[in-house]
């Protein structure tokens, strides 16, 4: 039975669990208590001491998000000596924050300029006690753009980096005044690689961090009159952008989307679903080919378990961490590439337009696609297959400019050619959703039946645990997939590198006696992606995904094999999976990089 604490704040009783700390206590008592370096996805650090509190009779002033609860504590919030140490904290951490708060992308929405602006912080009585440092911006990402002078140092991207994606591209370096947030670009951390995953930039409480900027060069595209300029939106925008634009989180807004798309002036507005079918398509096919091989051919240099490949973050981090299995991997472009090859393929040879006429930009919840789209595989069509890559929050951003006032908008389709798709493609933007896709159509492709899931809904693959496993038993197999009859297909979801690499470990090690793994590099999937909507937590992830799985029901089609535009492209220009002009387009490699 869990032991209960009773403490009071403010001389109001509360009763906590133990382990609770002093900021929980407030929160239930409903007493908010400034934070800067606390954060609800990550461990308890007590850097920045905004959220001191004075416990009644004790000498020093408390950090509430790292001091447990304890019986009969007798804890002020706001009294004359937290106000003061707090308004104290403040002003020092502005007086090393360049504070030109008009000019910076993350004005009004900088946790450090609420707190400033809360506590009336305005004299900078400590601005001529500090030296003045010549900071440095570092460009040298595709993805993320990083300013150390307006880095506070609260390490909350540090502790992301670390705890949540097991990759530690970040780091503190130096001590006392020369103290900074390294990165993999600085010598001390020469041997570490960023993945490009944006977790720091959706953590990060000031406009330190944050995505490149492509808005300027897309609203450019735009106007040219020469450019017929195609965009694509992920599943996961659809659920997440609302959050920017006075919309509560897990509302969707999937015509207004479009409507609002419409209105920016692209020339045609398309669905990444749609080749989040295909993909399902090509990497079903590859998997049922790699069994086939394996269970029936004897080969037994065929590599299983095949791992999805969606994720550009996953891919860059398995590409440093674990090379030697980059044959485990599916041969499948992401979607967004997939996307962007037959852009300037099929999308121009059905419109009749020439392909050096089309731009192509792509609305994403992942910063890593940024990196993703500048790789030099990703030019398939002849052309750079994606031109730009802007997140959810860029997109947000662009319909204020633009002054579209997007709680009014009417809902409105996707343009055809590429712009049908269905449930299965939705749930891409949620971990698992990928494996749910698939098994779906595969199921259906080798036994002739549907899953034996209640609507479609394949539960187990579901959810937040960060590592999940199922088992689907395949039965009554139609005569080309005999050799499966039987065979209790064994699958596994890993979301957030940590788990990946618990995963990527066991495999490595002869311990995963998996067929398909799924992996997502972020928290949650594609819905909790480095560029969606600030703030994030479980909480909000939770209610993106509900929306995604309420998508699904709402669809027409379900299974990506039904989907009568994926029908006419292989009738028209591919030919079947994984055939001759599929492969060429539609598949790539990867490429072993330095070890970390």
């Amino acid at each position: 039975m869990t032991k209960m604490i009773n403490l009071k704040i403010n001389d109001i009783p509360v009763t906590v669990e133990e382990g609770a700390t002093i900021l929980d206590a407030a929160k239930k008592a409903n007493f908010k208590v400034p934070t800067l370096c606390n954060h609800s996805d990550l461990c308890v650090a007590g850097n920045c001491r905004v959220c001191v509190v004075e416990q009644v009779g004790a000498r020093n002033l408390q950090a509430s998000c790292a001091v447990p609860a304890a019986e009969g504590m007798e804890i002020l919030t706001s009294s004359a000596k937290v106000r003061r140490a707090r308004k104290n904290i403040i002003e020092l951490l502005l007086s090393e924050h360049r504070t030109d708060c008009t000019k910076c992308y993350k004005n009004g929405k900088c946790e450090l300029q609420d707190l400033a602006t809360e506590y009336a912080v305005g004299d900078n009585i400590y601005i001529d006690l500090v030296p003045f440092n010549d900071y440095s911006v570092d460009l040298s990402s595709p993805s993320i753009m990083k300013d150390d002078s307006k880095c506070i140092r609260c390490q909350r991207c540090v502790r992301t980096c670390a705890e949540m994606q097991q990759v530690a591209a970040i780091a503190v370096a130096n001590k006392g005044s020369e103290q900074k947030i390294s990165t993999f670009f600085d010598k001390p951390m020469a041997n570490v690689v960023c993945t490009n995953c944006g977790q720091c930039i959706i953590r990060c409480p000031t406009g330190a961090l944050v995505e490149r900027n492509s808005i300027d060069e897309v609203f450019d595209a735009i106007y040219d009159p020469d450019k017929h300029v195609v965009v694509q939106t992920a599943p996961a925008v659809r659920i997440a952008l609302g959050e920017d634009l006075d919309f509560e989180p897990g509302e969707r807004v999937t015509g207004k989307l479009v409507t609002s798309l419409k209105l920016l002036g692209f020339d045609s507005v398309l669905d990444t679903d749609f080749t989040a079918d295909l993909t399902i398509m090509e990497e079903g096919t590859e998997l049922l080919t790699r069994l086939k091989k394996a269970l029936v051919d004897g080969d037994k240099d065929v590599a299983l378990p095949m791992t999805t490949s969606c994720s550009p973050g996953w891919i860059k981090f398995i590409e440093h961490k674990f090379p030697q299995l980059l044959s485990n991997v599916s041969t499948c472009k992401s979607p967004q590439q997939m996307f962007g090859a037959l852009a300037k393929t099929y999308y121009a040879q059905k419109r009749n337009i020439d392909p050096s006429k089309i731009v192509s930009v792509s609305i994403m919840p992942c910063t890593a696609k940024k990196y993703e789209a500048n790789r030099p595989e990703m030019r398939d069509s002849g052309y750079k297959d994606v031109d730009y890559v802007l997140t959810t929050r860029e997109l947000a951003r662009m319909i204020k400019q633009a002054g579209i006032d997007f709680k009014s908008l009417e809902d409105n389709n996707y343009d055809s050619i590429m712009g049908v798709s269905t449930g299965a493609a939705v749930i891409f933007g949620a971990t698992g959703g990928v494996m749910e896709a698939a098994i779906r159509t595969a199921y259906e492709i080798v036994t002739g039946k549907e899953v034996p899931f209640k609507n479609l809904n394949i539960t187990p693959v579901r959810g937040m645990e960060g590592v999940k496993e199922a088992s689907v038993k395949i039965e009554g197999c139609v005569e080309d997939w005999k050799f499966l009859e039987g065979v209790e297909l064994k699958v596994a979801i890993a979301h957030g590198l940590v788990n990946a690499n618990n995963v990527l470990q066991a495999v490595k090690n002869g311990k995963a006696d998996y067929h398909f793994i799924e992996i997502m590099a972020c928290p949650g999937g594609c819905l909790g992606g480095g560029g969606q909507p600030i703030p994030t937590s479980l909480e909000i992830r939770n209610k993106r995904t509900a929306a995604i799985y309420e998508e699904d029901m709402n669809m027409p089609f379900r299974k990506s094999h039904e989907n009568p535009e994926i029908k006419l492209i292989y009738e028209d220009f591919l030919g079947e999976p994984l055939g001759h002009k599929s492969h060429e387009l539609l598949h790539t490699h990867y490429t072993e990089r330095e070890a970390y």
